[in-house]
């Protein structure tokens, strides 16, 4: 058996894997970009998905920026008592 059939096949599932590779950096750093710049889109992304809302504030904390999430529970709570 020849390997020469399955080369366009797997020419054309590389090509796909790489392109689906691209748009998920691509996606991250926009998603990621969205947080750090919008506080009300991190209150949306706490009350939809709470979990990559943590994953962001641990990114920061890793990378040295702090009281980003204390900011927001006081903005909030703010804005719940009026």
């Amino acid at each position: 058996m020849s390997s020469k059939p399955m080369e366009p096949l797997a020419r054309k599932l590389f090509k796909g894997i790489l392109v689906a590779e691209v748009l998920g950096v691509f996606g991250a750093y926009w998603l990621f970009q969205k947080m750090n710049t919008s506080q009300d889109f991190r209150n949306t992304m706490n009350k939809k998905f709470p979990s990559i809302l943590q994953i962001y504030y641990k990114s920061n904390e890793l990378a040295g920026v702090y009281g980003i999430k204390e900011k927001d529970e006081e903005a909030w709570s703010y804005k719940k008592e009026t």
